[in-house]
This record gives structure tokens, sequence and C-alpha cells, in this order.
């Protein structure tokens, strides 16, 4: 079946693609990183700090290199080529994570794996906007996020498998990530086609300029500075890792959290898009973070395999109900030609603050354990809730 031929429900084509570019990149991904924490633990006696400082650091990096990727997207007026330059980067870099020695090196790859995925992020998330018919760009959205957690969750299960077959030989997992990778840059290099840019568009020259991101608006930036306090709830996902193994699970065992998480996350995202497109989708953002709080909660708690089974299910629920939605939300404040640059600042200000909650999880687990983690987390979420009832008035007085 051509690409062509899967696009069904007025999505077009290039969004189909799009995920499923998505969804092979995360796949190579998640096997690694579904397995890298473990390997830093006990193989090379890594701290839980400097995961969470790892991890921290790799997300950042990749954040304020969006920045700069969605402006340059905005200045050219083409996006695909970025994005084929992000995802040709990190399929490039797989191969260093079998071959690492040494910790050093393993951080090398993740830095520069994460450079290429923020290379591709903002222009990535702009090209959806620019494809999305305006009143599917929720579906639009969920439906990339959807293909793209599919890969999140088949990742973790392939390296599970791996791991059983070759006897716990992590190398041997990592060398079979770098296939999809490849695979990933093949699909978006034929089965993307970019949109002419529209002649009404205004031209972009500086995006980055204090006046061209004043035209971003004050809607715009109420999103990003919720989504920055939300990022403060959602530590990386190394974190449900190292809280399978904590209540224990063994090492070949533990990604299993990942499969869980990404299957609910999955299972929602598309739907949730769907739904935002019918109903007011600040409604259906408070119902995710709620989700959020139930499951740091559950993971704060929970002492059996069961009720972590629960708590990981519905952390991957409020992804779902989330992260697409919050992705439509930037695409809808902010000026069609400036959609590149406001991905990435928005993409900038939530990896500082992701940044910031993996040192924060780090360093509470260190010294209370995970129950202080993930009840900090509940926290932050309840004050994002409260957050939300400014950005709907703030929307209700611009489109007044």
């Amino acid at each position: 079946m051509t690409i062509q031929a899967m696009s069904c429900r007025g999505i077009p084509a290039g969004v189909w693609a799009l995920g499923f570019v998505s969804m092979f990149m995360d796949i190579s991904s998640e096997m690694i990183h579904a397995l890298l924490p473990l390997y830093m633990v006990t193989a090379l006696g890594t701290s839980t700090l400097a995961v969470g400082l790892i991890e921290g650091v790799a997300e950042a990096t990749a954040s304020i290199t969006k920045v700069f990727s969605g402006a340059l997207s905005d200045w050219l007026g083409k996006r695909k080529f970025l994005a084929a330059l992000g995802y040709g980067l990190a399929a490039l870099t797989k191969p260093i994570f079998p071959l690492a020695a040494s910790l050093e090196w393993l951080v090398a790859a993740r830095f520069i794996d994460r450079v290429g995925k923020g290379i591709r992020g903002a222009p990535r998330d702009a090209l959806v906007a620019d494809l999305a018919p305006p009143h599917l760009r929720g579906a639009s959205f969920g439906l990339r996020q959807s293909l793209d957690t599919i890969g999140a969750f088949v990742g973790p299960l392939l390296a599970i498998g791996l791991m059983w077959l070759t006897t716990n030989q992590f190398q041997t997992v990592f060398w079979f990530a770098v296939i999809p990778a490849l695979l990933s840059v093949g699909v978006l290099l034929v089965g993307v086609k970019e949109p002419a840019r529209p002649k009404e568009w205004r031209r972009v020259r500086m995006p980055l300029r204090r006046d061209e991101l004043g035209r971003l608006g004050s809607a715009y930036w109420w999103v990003v500075a919720v989504a920055a306090v939300f990022t403060l709830a959602r530590f990386s996902e190394a974190f449900l890792i190292l809280r399978a193994q904590s209540i224990g699970l063994s090492p070949a065992l533990a990604p299993v959290v990942l499969v869980i998480m990404s299957l609910a996350y999955s299972l929602s995202a598309y739907p949730a898009g769907v739904l935002s497109d019918r109903v007011n989708r600040l409604t259906l953002l408070v119902l995710g973070l709620a989700l959020l709080v139930l499951a740091d909660l559950v993971l704060a708690f929970t002492t059996g395999i069961a009720a972590l089974g629960i708590g990981v299910a519905l952390w991957g629920l409020h992804m779902g109900f989330t992260q697409g939605l919050l992705a439509t939300l930037i695409a809808e404040t902010a000026p069609a030609e400036l959609r590149g640059t406001a991905f990435g600042m928005f993409n900038l200000v939530t990896g500082t603050a992701l940044l910031l909650a993996s040192v924060i999880a780090g360093v509470l687990w260190d010294l209370a354990g995970p129950q202080a983690t993930f009840v900090a987390g509940a926290a932050f979420t309840a004050l994002t809730i409260a957050g939300l009832a400014s950005i709907r008035s703030r929307l209700a007085s611009e489109r007044a």
C-alpha cells in the first residue's frame, strides 16, 4: 500500500509519511535508550544523579538546537531539508553506541544524537502544521504523535527480545538499532513533499529579532509558560525504568515499563487529537494533566508490579492527551510564517525546564528516594492546572 493510499480522513499523505519517519527513528532510539540508563548504572557504575544530568543535558541540547533550526526554516522557507539533515545526523550516530568503550563516548553519542533531534524537531512540527488542514490540525498532530509512539513501544519490545536472545549483550542490541534509523531517513526523502509557501505569507528576514518574537503574541507565550511548568513535572522517562528496577524488576525486564507507557500513549494520542478538533482543547489538556497527577501519586507510593503498571499506563495516557495538544496550540497561536521559530522557542523553554526537572529528580531520588521524586512531580502538575485558567482567559480575549 502506498503512502498516498493511506491518506484517510482528509489527513494529507505527507503527515502520514512524517509519522512513519518518526516511528522508525523512535524504534531505533528506544532500542538504545530503554537500555542505556541500566547500562550506565549497572555496567559503568554511574549514579542516578549522573543519569538525570546526562539525560537533561542531552534533551536541553536538542531543545536549544531547535530554536535555530526552527528560525532557519522560517528564514529559508524550507523545512524538509533541515528535517532530513537532522534525521540523517541521528542515523549516522547510532553506530557510536555499540562501539563506545567508556561513559565519555556514550555521552558524546547521546549528545550528537540529540543535536540531530534538535535540527529536525521544529522544522518537522512546522511542516506538519503547514501540511494539515486547519480543521484537522489536532488530528494530524495526534496521528504523527501516535505513529511516533508506536515506535516508542516497539523499540523497547525489540530490546527486551534481543537481550533475551543474546543473553544480555547490550552492544548487539545497539547494533540492531541502526537498521530502523536508516529506514527513517529513506521514508523522509521519498515520501514527504514540502508544500509551496503561500504568497500571502510575510517574508521573515530575522526570525529571532525582538520585534519578530513579539509578533508571536501573548497567547502563544502563555502556552509556552504553562508548558514549561508542566515539563518540570514530567522528568525523563529514564526514571520510570529506574523505578521499575527499584521494586525488583530485572535489568532485562525493566524496559517493559516503556512498552506499557508507549502503548497507552500511542492508543490515546490520535483519539485525543481528533477529539481536540471538536471540543475545547484546554479542557482536554486539564484532563491530561489530571492523569499525570494520578500517575505520579501511584508511582510514588507503589510497592508492587501491578500498581507500577497502572502508574506507568497513566503516565502514557497523560502524554497522549497533552503532547499533541500542546503542539496544536503552538501552531494555532503563532503566525503561520513564524511556526518554525515558534516551535523552536517552545522547545528551548521546555527543554531547559526538562534539564532542571531531570536534575531535581536525580537529587531528590539520591537524597530521599523515588517517592519524593514523584510527589514533587505531582505538585508541579497541580501548578500547571492552575495556570491553565490564565491561558483560557488570554485566548478568549484575543479571539474576541
